[in-house]
């Protein structure tokens, strides 16, 4: 407020010197309108001036899109038999290695397969002794061919189921030469397939889980990475290895970076874009798949012309700088045409209508009160 009382003591001149007369109810040349202002007044408003330097700006592509883990990373965990939840080992958010137990189940039906199991393997070995005591005598020509062959083939039959009652005890994590032993387990683990983090838990004690029932989710975040879209347009401007920089909601003040390693080769419908992947190179934080990402791929990096956002003013679409001459002690500025090619971190990367623009020296800071004294300046001269 102090600063704007001692701009209203410091009465800024802006006028329309035309040289020559415009034909009455033509528009203005904007290069035509000047303000002037003495040494005091420049001094007072802490204007800076100079030439525009180059400064190296980068090529922006705004994207959005979520995080996500390569389906490889991911987990849905669930019971290799039907049977009853008896006891939960963990909750969601747990962190649990590749192994570790989850849950136990329980139901007869794991005694009656155990059971079934010691029945058949002793069979077996009955009917191995039968096989080879009716060998022994075919070979002494005293037995028929006919039994042993009959023995043979119940035998193998035998074998093979109890080779394959061997495999299910295994997926349920059940040890065939404990059960030989005569010991039968009344549960069973549920064991985590990956290590990672308890994304969600879908039981509770005592309930009926059938084969196909998706117990618990478990995620595994080390591998998670931004899945971006990029609209039609833009399509054209990004490649592998590109940098992305983007933010989550849960780091709002941290800016994380990303390196694009696919760009999908068919577009989204609604809406029309394609889908890139760029794997995250700086984790911050817990960043859990499904947030909500907004950043910007940077396509390329050049020098250029380049001057602070407040350095330039837009007038009916168009965007100017203010050229600044010195008479004496007073100061004239004026208008001048350029063209914004970008913005970034509140610079403005611009090109000069004319070669020889380049050259001049231009306001670089509080632009709008320029503009604001020759806008006042159109109504009357103000001297």
């Amino acid at each position: 407020m102090v600063f704007l009382a001692m701009m209203a003591l410091l009465p800024l001149s802006a006028c329309n010197d035309n040289k020559k007369a415009a034909p009455h109810g033509n528009e203005e040349d904007p290069h035509e309108a000047e303000v002037h202002l003495t040494d005091h007044q420049v001094t007072a408003l802490e204007l800076t001036m100079d030439t525009v330097q180059k400064r190296n700006m980068t090529q922006l592509v705004e994207v959005n899109g979520v995080l996500e883990v390569p389906p490889q990373n991911e987990a849905a965990v669930t019971a290799y038999i039907g049977a009853n939840v008896m006891d939960i080992r963990i909750i969601e958010g747990d962190k649990v290695q590749k192994g570790q137990v989850l849950a136990y189940l329980s139901h007869p039906e794991l005694i009656k397969i155990q059971s079934e199991y010691a029945q058949s393997w002793h069979q077996v070995e009955y009917l191995q002794k039968e096989f080879e005591r009716q060998n022994t005598l075919y070979e002494a020509e005293v037995g028929a061919g006919r039994d042993m062959q009959k023995t043979a083939t119940e035998l193998a039959t035998l074998r093979a189921s109890v080779s394959g009652q061997e495999s299910q005890l295994r997926l349920l994590d059940l040890d065939p030469a404990t059960i030989r032993e005569g010991k039968i387990i009344d549960r069973i683990p549920v064991k985590s397939p990956i290590s990672g983090y308890i994304k969600e838990v879908h039981v509770k004690t005592g309930q009926y889980v059938g084969p196909e029932y998706e117990m618990f989710e478990v995620v595994n975040i080390h591998h998670i990475h931004a899945d971006l879209m990029v609209f039609e347009k833009d399509v054209s401007k990004v490649k592998e290895g590109q940098k992305v920089r983007f933010t989550v909601e849960t780091l709002p003040d941290e800016e994380l970076i990303a390196k694009v390693y696919a760009v999908g080769k068919s577009f989204e419908s609604k809406p029309k874009a394609v889908h890139i992947h760029a794997e995250i190179e700086n984790k911050k934080g817990l960043l859990i798949p499904g947030m909500y990402v907004r950043g910007q791929v940077i396509t390329d990096e050049t020098s250029q012309y380049a001057v602070p956002e407040e350095a330039v003013v837009s007038d009916n679409e168009r965007n100017f700088l203010f050229s600044a001459k010195k008479h004496q002690d007073a100061w004239q500025f004026e208008k001048t045409e350029v063209i914004v090619v970008s913005q970034e971190d509140g610079w403005v990367s611009l090109r000069f209508m004319n070669k020889e623009d380049s050259k001049k020296i231009f306001v670089l800071n509080k632009a709008y009160y320029l503009q604001a004294e020759m806008q006042k300046g159109e109504g009357g001269h103000h001297h």
